[in-house]
Formats: structure tokens, sequence, C-alpha cells
């Protein structure tokens, strides 16, 4: 395991870790941003949501570095010119849309620049509109969709539908896609390289920065990726028991403002 003392830069991820759950960051939240500047240590973000979706924090983050939207799957710079993009092979997300929407579970489809859903009044829609600022395109996804998607979710309440569809995803399309949570609700399915692990070395490479020296926060199973490939993890404590395990160390709830308290214990005390 990395010291605190080797860490140069940290990979956030933003829901239900960076923010609140009403979406808000926090004065200590910025303030614990602003000393890692401070101490050299670098600072950006993944996460599931489109590029777009993550805008409002790059200026009062003062956001310098490469950050990753679609877990991965479209890595972009703090101007939002394209750096990298992994999109969904088409066949391969055509039949990932047709397993989820059989397996019982509404439809979400994000490309670049738009977001599909299978209805409009659908579990969620109204609630994701307003956390990634985007208006949905309520109508059936067609094949030009599916040709240029990013991210494709199953969408559900239901969590035994949910977890049902992990496997039958995995059964049917194995290493030709990604599929992981980053709520409960929620089944993502991206590019196989379009996952948090591979977001830890694409910054790597990006910053000339060994994995070694990167430490990673979250607290969704699709954060274990990262856990797994960078020096130093932590895990949130509104995080399950078992994404807790995967990392090297555990914090406060994002109510608690766990994301401010992990970087004034973990990160920044060895590295002053």
């Amino acid at each position: 395991m990395t010291s605190a003392s080797d860490i140069g830069l940290l990979i956030s991820d933003v829901d239900g870790t960076l923010v609140t759950k009403d979406k808000q960051l926090t004065p200590a939240a910025i303030e614990a941003v602003k000393n890692l500047g401070e101490a050299g240590i670098g600072f950006t973000l993944t996460s599931a949501r489109p590029p777009r979706g993550v805008r409002m924090l790059v200026e009062p983050l003062a956001l310098r570095l490469p950050l990753a939207g679609f877990n991965g799957g479209l890595i972009v710079d703090p101007d939002f010119k394209v750096l990298e993009s992994y999109p969904i092979d088409r066949r391969a997300a055509e039949e990932g849309a047709r397993l989820l929407q059989e397996s019982g579970l509404d439809l979400w489809v994000y490309t670049e620049d738009d977001w599909i859903v299978s209805a409009a009044d659908g579990p969620h829609v109204a609630r994701e509109a307003w956390i990634i600022d985007m208006k949905p395109d309520a109508r059936p996804a067609r094949p030009e969709d599916f040709a240029r998607a990013f991210k494709i979710v199953g969408v559900s309440d239901d969590h035994a539908k949910i977890a049902a569809a992990s496997k039958l995803i995995d059964g049917h399309l194995g290493k030709t896609v990604s599929a992981t949570s980053s709520e409960p609700a929620f089944l993502d399915i991206t590019h196989p390289q379009a996952n948090k692990g591979a977001v830890v070395h694409a910054l790597a490479r990006h910053l000339d920065l060994p994995p070694s020296r990167i430490a990673t926060i979250g607290d969704m199973p699709n954060d274990v990726l990262m856990f797994a490939e960078s020096g130093f993890s932590i895990a949130m404590g509104n995080a399950s028991d078992e994404v807790k395990a995967q990392a090297s160390v555990a914090t406060a709830t994002n109510e608690q403002d766990g994301f401010a308290e992990a970087v004034r214990r973990f990160i920044l005390p060895e590295a002053r």
C-alpha cells in the first residue's frame, strides 16, 4: 500500500462521494481540494455521469486535469476537448439494450451529446435530469443512437431485477462490454475500456505518474475497479461492507463530509 507521502494524484468519484445526497459541494469539500493543490497533489474526477454532467464542478474546484465521464468512456480536458473516446460496439449496444428491456428495466442511452430515455416519467429520470443538467429525449432508441452510444443504462428500483440483468449481460456479452452499478437502481453498460480501473491507467499516462502514486475514493461497486488499480484507496462511510472491504481505508459518509475528512486524515498529513 502506498503511503500518503507518495501520493501525487487523488481521483474522486462524484455521486455518493464528493457531493451530498442533494448533489451539493460543501465548503469543506471545496477547501479540501484547495488544500490538495497547495500540497502539490493533483485532483480530478471520474464519474458515470456524461462529461457535461460534471461541468458545474470545474469552476468551484478549479479543476485543471483531465476528467473521465461515462466511467472513462470519454476522457476530456477541463475545456471539454476529447482526449480519449471509447463508444460501445454497436452490436453489443443493441444486444445489451434488448437484454435490459427484456429484463423489465427502463432503458437510457447516452451518446456524446444526447440522452434518450424509454419513458419520460420513468424512475429517476427527473432527478437525473436535474443532476446532470440535461434534458432527456423520450423516444425509442434508434440504430444510429446505438452506433454512437457511450453508456446504456438499465433502470429499476427493483434491485433483484438489476442483479438478474447484470448476470444476463455478463453471460451474453462477456468481455465485449463493462457492466457495473453506479447507483443501486442503475446497471451501466459501457465499452470494456470504459471502467474506473482503466481510468487510473489512462490518467497515469496523461500525467506521467505511476498508478502506485494515485489514490482513489468512491462508494459504489464500479469504484472497486479503480481501488484495485491505485496505490491507495478510500471507501466512503455510505459504501456497502463489500465495497469497504476492497479499500485501503474507510472514511465518514458523504453526508458527514467524508470526502474532506479523508483528504485531511489520509492524504495530507504526511504529504505536508
